[in-house]
């Protein structure tokens, strides 16, 4: 039973109050007008897009940090999977009793089997919400700090806007891909946090070829 789970990154936006001057006696002379405000001048748009979630799994440290999560709750989904393994063969056990078994004893294993299985899906729920928020603090983590280099990027590299594309609420609908900053982001980030990228799984083992039977004898 396999489910796939989504990062949600959420931005804050700071928020600065300005207090009000008061307590100026009547008497005081009246201030001087104050100097127009220059008129802001047009600069020219650099435009990048980034997928920032995705980005900020695909660096070395939020590799590191889901494989960390996954080997934590191994020993929770092995004892998951076992426990449903248990309910199949007891459901599949049921199914063949034979048709002298008394009502009373059928009744008992079908008690027995939906104890079981709310027992399964309790325990698959709690394993779940655990393991997103174990997930979602540890790459909330690296968020923080790939938010910043990604800005330092942005800024030396002359960009005046930038916006995110990563997830499914994203209004940009067409954008030239040598505007994507990704995989530059990651590799500024792989670089200054110094962490090496993981070791790859060991690939699954092939299954063995079957021998094909001996042509029979004339």
């Amino acid at each position: 039973m396999n489910r796939t789970h989504r990062l949600v990154s959420a931005f804050g936006a700071g928020i600065v109050a300005l207090s009000t001057l008061s307590g100026i006696a009547q008497t005081a002379p009246a201030p001087a007008p104050a100097a127009a405000p220059a008129a802001p001048q047009a600069i020219p748009a650099k435009i990048a897009l980034i997928a920032f979630e995705q980005a900020v799994v695909a660096t070395n440290e939020g590799q590191r940090s889901v494989l960390e999560v996954q080997k934590k709750y191994e020993p929770k989904k092995a004892q998951i999977e076992a426990l449903g393994n248990e309910v199949e063969s007891l459901k599949k056990q049921a199914a063949a009793l034979p048709a002298t078994t008394s009502e009373d004893e059928r009744a008992s294993r079908a008690r027995v089997i939906d104890t079981k299985e709310k027992q399964l899906q309790r325990d698959a729920d709690d394993a779940t919400q655990a393991y997103n928020a174990d997930l979602q603090e540890a790459l909330g983590k690296v968020a923080q700090k790939v938010s910043g280099v990604m800005r330092d990027y942005c800024q030396k590299n002359g960009f005046t806007l930038l916006l995110d594309v990563g997830g499914q609420a994203s209004n940009v609908l067409w954008a030239n891909q040598s505007t994507d900053v990704s995989q530059a982001v990651v590799t500024a980030y792989n670089t200054t946090s110094g962490v090496t990228a993981p070791p790859p799984a060991a690939p699954a083992a092939a299954p063995r070829p079957r021998t094909a039977p001996a042509a029979p004898k004339k």
